[in-house]
């Protein structure tokens, strides 16, 4: 089982702060440091210093990172241009040695666009598959050969498909709850289909869409990786459980129903469950970024724990 870092910063961060926690993560032994891809805070906080952008943040931690791999939970597919994106990623994964993954969303909340003047289409699932097609395209186009598309949303003439990543395949996240688009998109394009804050019943029936809809698609069903995103809120004792919980402004009850959340028996136990049904890994949304303490606590006694 991987366990993944995975942080909002639209809620308030800076670099410096992401920067630490990736090191932190890379340190304690996470297998990734994964980020949001959002440009307003979302809930009562008050978002300070305001957001910063995803690949521009990946950018600086690739170079100042060594071993952690660097993603996304999910790029918005409403604010970038795919040519230009591909370029993005791949100037990354170069970056970072070849350590980039990248998750791809429709794009959904619509009050960002509106503050930040990002036009919000009406056919985004469209364009996302699109997207996908183009993003896949430009990378896999042999050097010296280009690519074309005419598509509804986009279109491509003669592009020479560079820059190329250093990964031979940069991984490509899907993921969501839809039952029927969701995993035909996944199931043609996707290395890994994640499914966040679901329950264990409905990520099981999410993750048996998927198989079923890539065995459809003539691949294996275990061809791809199956993952879940969990608020994570571990504490030694009970007390320490609820000072986090109040941190991050949920409940106890809450957030053991619906999250990770509880002593590090409490946390195994339920990521085992998980594991039972397909998930090979785990995102921990850690939502108090100045909390150092929370993660070696999951790496010492969660991560430790795990096959």
């Amino acid at each position: 089982m991987d366990l993944r870092i995975f942080t909002e910063p639209q809620q308030g961060a800076t670099y410096d702060t992401l920067l630490t926690v990736a090191k932190a993560a890379e340190d304690l032994g996470f297998d990734a440091f994964f980020r949001s891809d959002h440009y307003l805070r979302m809930g009562s906080v008050d978002g300070l210093p305001g957001p910063t952008d995803a690949w521009i943040t990946l950018a600086g931690l690739a170079r100042e990172t060594r071993r952690i791999r660097l993603g996304t939970l999910m790029t918005a597919g409403t604010f970038r241009l795919p040519g230009v994106l591909a370029i993005q990623v791949a100037q990354v994964d170069q970056m970072s040695g070849g350590r980039v993954e990248l998750g791809l969303g429709a794009g959904w909340f619509e009050e960002e666009h509106k503050a930040y003047g990002i036009p919000f289409p009406k056919e985004k699932f469209a364009r996302l598959e699109e997207q996908l097609e183009i993003i896949t395209g430009l990378w896999a186009t042999e050097t010296g050969q280009t690519f074309d598309f005419d598509g509804k949303h986009y279109r491509l003439t003669d592009s020479p498909a560079l820059p190329k990543p250093t990964q031979a395949k940069v991984p490509v996240l899907i993921g969501g709850h839809g039952a029927s688009r969701t995993p035909r998109l996944a199931a043609r394009y996707a290395d890994e289909f994640n499914i966040p804050f679901a329950s264990i019943e409905d990520s099981e029936r999410q993750f048996g869409r998927v198989r079923a809809a890539a065995e459809e698609a003539g691949r294996k069903g275990g061809d791809l990786v199956y993952s879940s995103a969990l608020v994570a809120c571990v504490g030694k004792d009970d007390a320490e459980v609820a000072r986090r919980a109040a941190v991050i402004g949920r409940e106890v009850d809450e957030l053991k129903a619906n999250g990770l959340a509880g002593s590090p028996a409490e946390v195994v136990d339920k990521i085992g469950r998980y594991e039972a049904i397909g998930a090979s890994r785990i995102y921990l949304q850690c939502l108090d970024l100045a909390d150092l303490d929370h993660l070696e606590l999951i790496s010492s006694q969660v991560q430790s724990q795990l096959s």
